[in-house]
């Protein structure tokens, strides 16, 4: 009767006990397995979608700025009187002129071809007038944008081109009233430069239409598939229309859902799976969709492993003092069977084993610190590599925005001939209305340069020592891509770099990208280009040149290299190297350009020896 009545109070029997316990601590891994797993997708789904929404926000503004600037050349030509004067009485002599205007602005603003559209139907005037493929003489009675222009005032279709067969976006602006239309403005830009910054970002990224047709895209073979399969009504209407041409508009079996914003790319090329993200460009008259693909396999799988890593090790926190606890209940279980003459020897080594667990609780308590300041650090690294990023995709932004002012001005040109014509007619309300337009327009000039001040001021600091080599280092970090691209081979030579100059360390790395990147664009043609960056010290001063092998500098351009807006690039600002010898001469300075005979370009930046490394007096 004693005997059971011990053992039911003693509880199950050890192996029993033991058994349980083994089955809730791998039920426990098996909840740690799963539940840190779903933090760490959750982790890097934020992660995900935080670079998805800055790269978005990027790609959009890249092509909004680029839609916005060419929309404003259609809306001043609608107003232009020798315009309205040729559709409304067409002369060769006026032809001409319009023809010659219209090439010079396509030129000017990067537009593929800007044309005039008669009331019938047929295009009379064409900046490529001069060219084989004119469209001078064809019929656009057909294309969307010439009947909803003429109804509504304006329009815009992205299409392929019926005579070269390049796709691009055709922004159609009415000349005259609605009630007598004297015909429509056309300018066709294709978006190849877009698509081209949208690729340097390495996602890839295609805008939509409201039907789901892709246009713009970082994918080439993409273009003008569907996202979903089109009824064969509106796939006849589209082709109908020819507004793609003879393209299938098949869907594209390069997607399949893997659940969620995640996406698997059915692709031997490509990462597999990717993070989906889309956003409207929010343009009333485009109503575009633009869809960015992350690769998101890498970082999924880090999340998932640091999450599960963390989890576990919490689990060992846990587990440890709760492991102590049932082997101590054990060995009072089997104390208790023992004589009392042992009991101070099992408080002895109770007490040890108490130690040990506390060292081993600081041992890991010490492990999960150092893996703390491990990942801070790691997370401090990745915050400074997206803070370059970043300021890589500024720098690009802030040159398309100076590239912005282009489009103004030829605005204020315009209105400002107009303002002078309706002044001489005595049309002084016209006249106000032209000269108030101007004024606008120079306001947005103003809140650009405006911008690009304030973003300038950010990176400004305090004149002082600036290593050579930090800067030299710092200019190649952030044209690593460029000199991947063009294979050019970029050697330093010199003596003095190892020594300090007194400048600003982010104006300095801007001079240096600017005279490095004027060197590239010379040797992009050559066989073998070659840049060589020197720093040679002379006296208190330091002389560091950039000289490279390309065809070097035009004799007639050397005089007014310096010269504002004067350049020998086809689409150059001319401002880079003004602003560069202006910097050099805020710090005491200067600026030279030279051709070596034979070897091309040479530019040399001369610069004050910090204090510290000047010689004694």
């Amino acid at each position: 009767m004693n005997s059971a009545t011990v053992s039911l109070a003693s509880g199950p029997p050890l192996s029993i006990r033991r058994a349980m316990v083994l089955l809730a601590g791998a039920g426990l891994l098996v909840l740690v397995w799963v539940g840190a797993g779903e933090v760490g997708r959750r982790q890097a789904g934020a992660q995900l979608a935080n670079r998805a929404d800055s790269a978005l926000a990027s790609a959009l503004s890249v092509l909004r700025s680029e839609i916005a600037k060419q929309r404003a050349v259609p809306s001043v030509l609608a107003e232009d009187p020798e315009v309205a004067s040729v559709l409304r009485q067409p002369t060769e002599a006026g032809l001409d002129r319009v023809n010659r205007r219209l090439k010079t602005l396509a030129d000017t603003t990067g537009a593929s071809v800007i044309y005039l559209v008669s009331r019938s139907g047929f295009a009379v005037a064409s900046s490529n007038y001069a060219e084989p493929q004119t469209f001078v003489g064809n019929d656009y009675r057909f294309r969307r944008y010439f009947t909803a222009s003429l109804k509504d005032g304006e329009a815009q279709q992205y299409a392929l081109g019926s005579v070269s067969r390049r796709p691009g976006l055709y922004i159609a602006r009415r000349v005259g009233g609605s009630e007598a239309p004297l015909g429509v403005v056309v300018l066709k830009v294709e978006l190849d430069a877009v698509e081209e910054t949208w690729r340097a970002g390495g996602s890839t990224l295609f805008a939509t239409d409201e039907q789901g047709v892709i246009l713009a895209t970082t994918r080439p073979d993409w273009r003008f598939r569907t996202l979903t399969p089109l009824p064969p009504t509106e796939r006849a209407a589209i082709r109908e229309t020819l507004q793609f041409g003879e393209a299938p508009l098949t869907p594209l079996d390069a997607l399949a859902a893997r659940g969620g914003a995640y996406w698997e790319l059915n692709e031997r090329r490509s990462d597999g799976l990717v993070f989906e993200a889309a956003r409207p460009i929010a343009d009333p008259a485009l109503p575009w969709r633009l869809t960015l693909l992350l690769p998101a396999g890498d970082s999924l799988s880090e999340s998932l492993r640091s999450a599960r890593l963390a989890g576990f090790a919490l689990l060992l926190a846990v587990a440890g003092p709760a492991i102590a606890l049932y082997r101590r209940r054990e060995r009072s279980h089997r104390r208790q069977r023992e004589l009392r003459a042992t009991a101070a020897e099992l408080e002895r080594r109770v007490a040890e084993r108490t130690a040990e667990i506390a060292e081993a609780n600081q041992r890991l308590r010490e492990e999960m610190e150092a893996r703390e300041r491990s990942e801070r650090r790691a997370g401090e690294l990745r915050e400074e590599l997206d803070q370059a990023g970043r300021l890589a995709t500024l720098g690009q932004i802030a040159a398309g925005v100076a590239h912005e002012i282009n489009q103004p001005l030829a605005a204020i040109r315009t209105y400002g001939e107009n303002a002078g014509l309706f002044l001489e007619r005595g049309d002084t309300a016209r006249t106000s209305d032209n000269l108030k337009l101007v004024v606008g327009l120079t306001e947005r000039i103003g809140a650009i340069t405006g911008t690009l001040r304030n973003f300038s001021r950010r990176g400004s600091q305090a004149l002082g020592p600036v290593s050579l080599q930090s800067a030299a280092e710092g200019a190649e970090m952030l044209l690593h891509n460029r000199l991947s691209v063009t294979s050019a081979a970029l050697a330093r030579e010199g003596d003095a770099w190892e020594t300090s100059v007194l400048a600003e360390p982010i104006r300095l790395e801007q001079v240096l990208v600017n005279l490095l990147q004027n060197a590239l664009d010379a040797v992009a043609e050559r066989p073998e280009p070659r840049v060589v960056l020197a720093a040679e010290r002379d006296g208190e001063t330091v002389r560091l040149s950039v000289s490279d092998n390309g065809p070097g500098i035009d004799p007639a351009v050397l005089p007014r290299l310096f010269t504002p807006f004067s350049t020998a690039k086809p689409r150059g600002l001319g401002l880079g190297l003004v602003i560069s010898r202006d910097i050099l001469a805020e710090w005491g300075g200067d600026l030279t350009a030279s051709n070596d005979p034979g070897r091309g370009a040479r530019f040399t930046a001369r610069l004050k020896l910090a204090p510290a490394t000047r010689s004694p007096s």
